[in-house]
C-alpha cells in the first residue's frame, strides 16, 4: 500500500513538471512572437498622438514612434527635436515612454510647416491680426494681412469649447495666474498663466485669455487658449533645465507691445484698440 502511494506520488510529480514545462515554453513562445509595445487600445488618455487626425498633415509622410523608456525628443532627433514637438503640438515635458508621437520621415518636409495660409484677407485692414484655427490647433500672427509668425496652441477639449468668433484684445497682463485652477499636491498654488492676453468674457464673468502653459499636443484647455512657454514649466516645475520654447513670450511682445501701450510692470492692464482675434474651424477627429 505505501509502494502504490510511492507510485502516484511520483507520477504526480512528474505531471506537474511536464504540464509547468509544457505552460512556460508555451508562455515563452507566446512573449517573442508578441507585437512591438504600443499605446492602450483603449488609449482613455489620449496619448496616442497619431490618431488625431490634423488636415495638413495629410500630405506629409510619417510614421508612428512609441516612445521607450529613456528616450526623448533630443536624444531621438537632435537639433531638430523642436520642429518635432511643434509638428505634434507637443512640449517637452508631455512626451514620455508610453506615448505615441507623429515622427516625419523627412525632417526637411517640416522645417517650414505651418497649417495657416501665407496670406488671410480678411487681416489686409489690421496692422495686427490673430487667427486661431481649432481643427489645426495652431495659431498665427498676421501684419496686413500676411502671416509673421505661427504656432502650435491647445485649445479647449470639448465641453469646455474655446469660444468662436471675432473678438478684440482688451487686456494684458504679464504675470498672470488663474483664478480657477491650482497646481497639483496640497500646497500646490494657482495656475500660473505668463504673457496673458484678454479676447472674452463670458455671461457668468469667466474671462477667455491666450497665455502660456502645457502643450500635450491635443485640445486640453477649459477654454483658454494655451501656447508654448517652456520657462513657465522649468520656473513651475522644474523641466525642461533648458528652456527654449517660448511661444506666449513672443506672442505677447508682438500683440501688446510697451512702444504703444506703456511700459509693462507685470500688473494686470485693461488696453483699447488691441488686435483682434478670429477663432474659427472645429476640433480635430480623433481617429
Amino acid at each position: 500500500m505505501k509502494t502504490s502511494r510511492m507510485i502516484w506520488s511520483h507520477r504526480l510529480v512528474l505531471v506537474v513538471f511536464f504540464t509547468v514545462v509544457i505552460s512556460g515554453g508555451w508562455i515563452i513562445w507566446e512573449v517573442d512572437v508578441v507585437d512591438p509595445p504600443g499605446p492602450s487600445p483603449v488609449d482613455k488618455a489620449k496619448e496616442d498622438l497619431t490618431r488625431i487626425d490634423y488636415p495638413s498633415q495629410r500630405e506629409i509622410r510619417w510614421r508612428s514612434r512609441f516612445i521607450k523608456p529613456h528616450e526623448t525628443l533630443e536624444s531621438l532627433y537632435g537639433k531638430d527635436w523642436p520642429l518635432v514637438a511643434r509638428f505634434n503640438r507637443v512640449d517637452r515635458r508631455h512626451v514620455y515612454p508610453g506615448m505615441t508621437i507623429k515622427e516625419p520621415e523627412r525632417m526637411d518636409d517640416i522645417r517650414t510647416y505651418s497649417p495657416l495660409p501665407k496670406e488671410h484677407p480678411p487681416a489686409k485692414r489690421y496692422r495686427r491680426y490673430i487667427l486661431l484655427d481649432l481643427t489645426e490647433q495652431w495659431l498665427g500672427a498676421y501684419e496686413r494681412g500676411l502671416l509673421k509668425f505661427s504656432m502650435p496652441a491647445a485649445t479647449g477639449k470639448a465641453g469646455h469649447d474655446t469660444p468662436l468668433g471675432i473678438f478684440r484684445i482688451d487686456a494684458r497682463h504679464q504675470t498672470h495666474t488663474s483664478s480657477l485652477y491650482r497646481l497639483p499636491g496640497e500646497e500646490g498654488g494657482q495656475y500660473p498663466m505668463d504673457y496673458a492676453l484678454r479676447f472674452h468674457i463670458d455671461k457668468t464673468n469667466v474671462g477667455f485669455w491666450i497665455h502660456a502653459r502645457d502643450l500635450p499636443g491635443r485640445p486640453a484647455s477649459h477654454g483658454c487658449i494655451g501656447l508654448f512657454d517652456e520657462e513657465m514649466q522649468e520656473r513651475t516645475f522644474g523641466t525642461p533645465r533648458k528652456p527654449a520654447l517660448v511661444d506666449s513670450r513672443k506672442l505677447y511682445e508682438w500683440a501688446v507691445p510697451d512702444s504703444e501701450y506703456g511700459d509693462d510692470y507685470g500688473e494686470f492692464q485693461e488696453i483699447t484698440n488691441g488686435p483682434l482675434l478670429e477663432v474659427r474651424g472645429t476640433l480635430p477627429v480623433y481617429r
